[in-house]
């Protein structure tokens, strides 16, 4: 009420919504029984080379964030929350003093070259998928893993926890580390049919269970930003968890109330699937 007494409006949110070229920040709220979106913010997503590697700018990614959700303010608005959404399969490692261990490589690195028959070797394809449910690509988390273990294996030694990109976004702004159920479900290392690690497929491919948190759904509340961020940003908000992955939030926007419905999603991919009430990891699947 002191916000919209100073001609600041409170009943919005913030959706933060970052692609593999470029992110926004959008507000939304309901007026006249229809939701409005106003984008209060746009920034470049860039990919450096570090250590022979394409690289994630995180630095620009989270200054870009704090940005965005100052940006709010500026334009009138103190959302309630704020969502973030990525792209999917990247990661970081964090030490125990919840340090930066290593890169942010990109999908679009060359390193999982020849790691489908490291993987194969391993574990059958079919097999694979049959307990993931995932698409074989190249970038898949496991597969990225399978390399770094072969590159740096002291990193993984060193690393205390896992989170992927938006986790990552999430614990700068909260300090809390969730990792979020539809962007995990990209890594290759989930369970299809129970929804948790597939402890398993870890196992197999020597990646430490150790380091994962459990599995968080849409929905969740992660708590209120960090006193600093609040600070920075102008506002005291909280961050709830969206679909993570950016097309499972493009999916959950799509009208579609009665089965059976069609939908394409169309960004870096396009994606064209319907909803199902359980996974299909059957071998014509494969």
């Amino acid at each position: 009420m002191a916000q919209e007494a100073l001609g600041v409006r409170a009943d919005c949110y913030a959706a933060v919504d970052i692609g593999a070229s470029s992110g926004r920040v959008v507000v939304g709220y309901v007026e006249d029984g229809r939701i409005r979106l106003e984008e209060v913010h746009r920034f470049d997503n860039r990919q450096v080379r570090r250590g022979g590697h394409d690289c994630w700018d995180l630095e620009l990614l989270s200054s870009e964030l704090v940005r965005g959700l100052a940006r709010c303010k500026e334009e009138g608005f103190a959302p309630k929350s704020v969502g973030i959404d990525t792209w999917g399969v990247d990661f970081v490692l964090l030490d125990a003093e919840d340090n930066l261990v290593g890169d942010a490589v990109a999908y679009r690195d060359a390193r999982t070259g020849g790691m489908y028959e490291v993987a194969d070797a391993i574990m059958a394809p079919e097999e694979l998928y049959r307990r993931t449910g995932i698409q074989r690509q190249p970038f898949n988390t496991i597969y990225q893993f399978l390399a770094l273990q072969r590159e740096n294996p002291e990193q993984l030694e060193t690393a205390d926890a896992f989170l992927m990109i938006p986790d990552y976004l999430n614990f700068l702004l909260t300090g809390v580390k969730a990792v979020e159920y539809t962007n995990a479900s990209t890594t290759g290392l989930l369970n299809a049919e129970t929804g948790a690690w597939d402890e398993t497929v870890m196992e197999a491919f020597g990646i430490p269970r150790r380091l994962f948190p459990n599995v968080t759904h849409a929905g969740a509340c992660l708590g209120p930003v960090r006193p600093e961020v609040a600070q920075a940003i102008g506002y005291d908000t909280r961050v709830v968890l969206p679909a993570t992955h950016d097309t499972g939030s493009a999916y959950l926007a799509v009208p579609a109330c009665e089965p059976p419905a069609v939908f394409l999603s169309s960004g870096t991919w396009s994606l064209l699937g319907v909803e199902n009430r359980s996974p299909i990891c059957a071998e014509g699947a494969f």
